[in-house]
């Protein structure tokens, strides 16, 4: 992009620790998980990483949802400053985070800020809502709830509801009509691009969505999923957080809630978990390096948009039994 409209010298991308945005290793690069970096370090280019949005781990006692935001925010700001404006091409975020942490919502206002900054000086703002899109939060576009509009987003996961492997890259008018003006070409096709069956597999998909108004019915069920989730594990002597959007939820789990301390990565409580899960019926999301890509343990929840209420309490008595089991084990 900064090629096609001459600015060659924006090359640099920022992105954000605990991040996850694909396993080549441009997207790799951009990810901020240690343990899925670390083998492919000498290969990576140079993406510089700032602080998450991670409410539970990060927020100080005396700081407002609000003021943690726009603190972490503004490192953009810094970060950019620290490059030199001049050579970064973008940013890249997920808006409510996915494998790596567990369902972590950005704060109120945070994206905003963050809109702000990309504006100021000239950088892209990509959101990556591979995971978050399409409807599991609620919203067609996660980002909705937050009031604003990236430059680039991706989409997958959701867009074929599992029935046909389909991603997509929308862009705004401006890098499209840039592309246009300049070579007209776009340098950066894969082998399965255009795919007829696919595309045909995600519009079939997106009708259901928006006919059905199955969006609202997803923001309908999150509420009443987060509620047993926190009437069943709300007050478990292992449970840190309860988390996310819609029917995108994340559980953390610790060893001591008033300290927030992890479990010993050795006692591979996630791995535990999925397999007592999975034994109990329950087919989740279990995941471990949560806080920083060793230690932690959390587990992701994304059921169904058409999810009924019996199923709702079914989900939660399962995972009760096999957080115990696995805590226990």
């Amino acid at each position: 992009m900064g090629v096609t409209i001459g600015q060659p010298e924006r090359h640099r991308v920022i992105a954000r620790r605990q991040s996850y945005h694909g396993n080549t290793l441009g997207a790799l690069a951009a990810g901020g998980n240690v343990w899925r970096r670390t083998p492919f370090a000498p290969l990576l280019a140079d993406t510089t990483h700032i602080s998450p949005c991670f409410e539970y781990r990060d927020r100080a006692p005396d700081e407002t949802q609000e003021v943690y935001g726009q603190r972490v925010a503004n490192e953009l700001e810094t970060e950019i400053l620290r490059l030199g404006p001049e050579t970064v091409m973008a940013f890249i975020a997920e808006p409510v985070v996915g494998a790596t942490t567990g369902a972590v919502p950005a704060v109120p206002g945070y994206l905003r800020r963050i809109r702000e900054i990309c504006d100021r000086y000239g950088v892209l703002l990509i959101l990556d809502e591979v995971m978050c899109g399409m409807g599991r939060t609620g919203y067609l576009f996660a980002c909705l709830e937050d009031g604003i509009a990236p430059d680039m987003i991706t989409i997958a996961k959701g867009l074929g509801a599992g029935y046909q492997p389909i991603g997509a890259l929308l862009t705004s008018a401006a890098i499209y009509d840039a592309i246009a003006a300049g070579t007209g070409f776009f340098q950066h096709g894969h082998t399965y691009m255009g795919h007829a069956l696919a595309a045909t597999a995600a519009n079939a998909v997106l009708d259901e969505i928006l006919d059905r108004d199955l969006l609202s019915r997803v923001r309908t069920q999150g509420k009443k999923l987060d509620a047993a989730l926190r009437a069943a594990l709300g007050q478990h002597a292992h449970v840190g957080d309860i988390r996310g959007r819609g029917l995108f939820r994340g559980v953390e789990l610790v060893a001591d809630r008033e300290t927030k301390t992890p479990f010993d990565p050795q006692h591979g409580l996630a791995a535990r978990i999925k397999k007592e899960a999975f034994a109990a019926g329950l087919i989740c999301y279990p995941m471990s390096g949560t806080v920083d890509g060793q230690r932690g343990d959390h587990v992701l929840l994304a059921p169904p948009f058409i999810i009924e209420d019996a199923q709702i309490d079914e989900l939660v008595s399962k995972l009760s039994v096999a957080v115990d089991l696995a805590i226990a084990a």
